[in-house]
């Protein structure tokens, strides 16, 4: 998958290959800042209510000072200029990354928020459930804390990104990550569900998980078809008795899981919410 060769940064759109970051910005240094990844199709961004409430959102959080014309309006346009501008617009993966700028950690330059902007295209296997079931583990040398930071898609990613490179070591497609406690917290590009004695149910907010946008998206389409769902905590042993495992996330939707360790699930409740997300997203024009 090779990048766009343009990009948007700072209110200009750039060629890829120019410098733009200080040695001395702080995302650099110290990951302070954080990031959205995001599906465009037929010009259109996916679930872009959820996107820009999760990113301004976390941007107050981490108490960066927003100036008032930044904007959803704005932002979406800036996105879809980059995703013109490099040939993307059919079907593009966005990375909106934000960082705070230069300075150290008690001498910031100021709060104004950064905004990069990179395309990349993607290929029509992101449109359908993947046909291979996943082979995936549990990452045991990292744990994802649960705090008021742990559900935002923070720029300081160091335990998904170790976890990611100890799943490609193993020749495994993803790796589950837990939280201080040994429960589920989600994996390095996903949140995870279960299916367990007929339910079917995902790490809560408070166990550590980033607040994926697909995970909400799912989680509304389950109670509005009256599916039950539980927010709540899983255990390993939960995770390993599942009859069915999938994991979700902007790009893919749902992926299922065909084997954790020596556990190997189905996918029948997989293959169902997958049709039944994508009929709802084509009803929404959103597909």
């Amino acid at each position: 998958m090779r990048e766009g060769d343009f990009l948007f940064y700072d209110g200009q759109i750039l060629r890829s290959d120019k410098l733009l970051i200080s040695p001395n910005n702080r995302s650099y240094r110290y990951g302070d800042g954080c990031f959205e990844t995001i599906k465009v199709l037929n010009g259109k961004i996916m679930l872009a209510d959820y996107h820009f409430e999760r990113l301004f959102s976390s941007l107050e959080t981490l108490r960066f000072k927003k100036p008032g014309y930044q904007s959803a309006g704005w932002l979406e346009k800036q996105i879809l200029s980059v995703v013109e501008k490099n040939g993307h617009t059919k079907r593009a993966r966005v990375r909106v990354t934000v960082t705070r700028g230069d300075g150290g950690i008690y001498d910031e330059q100021n709060h104004y928020p950064y905004f990069l902007i990179q395309s990349w295209p993607l290929q029509p296997a992101t449109q359908e459930l993947n046909e291979n079931g996943l082979v995936i583990d549990i990452y045991k040398d990292a744990r994802k804390t649960a705090d008021l930071f742990s559900s935002i898609k923070s720029n300081n990613y160091l335990p998904y990104l170790m976890g990611a490179l100890w799943a490609k070591e193993h020749h495994l497609n993803d790796a589950i990550l837990l939280n201080p406690d040994n429960r589920v917290a989600d994996a390095t590009i996903a949140n995870v569900f279960i299916v367990k004695d007929g339910s079917i149910k995902t790490p809560a907010l408070t166990e550590g998980p980033v607040n994926g946008v697909m995970r909400r998206h799912l989680l509304h389409l389950l109670r509005k078809e009256n599916i039950p769902v539980e927010e709540g905590t899983i255990t390993v042993d939960e995770l390993l008795e599942a009859s069915e495992l999938f994991l979700t996330n902007a790009i893919h939707g749902i992926k299922w899981v065909k084997q954790l360790g020596n556990s190997h699930y189905t996918n029948t409740t997989a293959i169902r919410l997958y049709k039944m997300m994508k009929s709802d997203l084509k009803s929404n024009n959103e597909f």
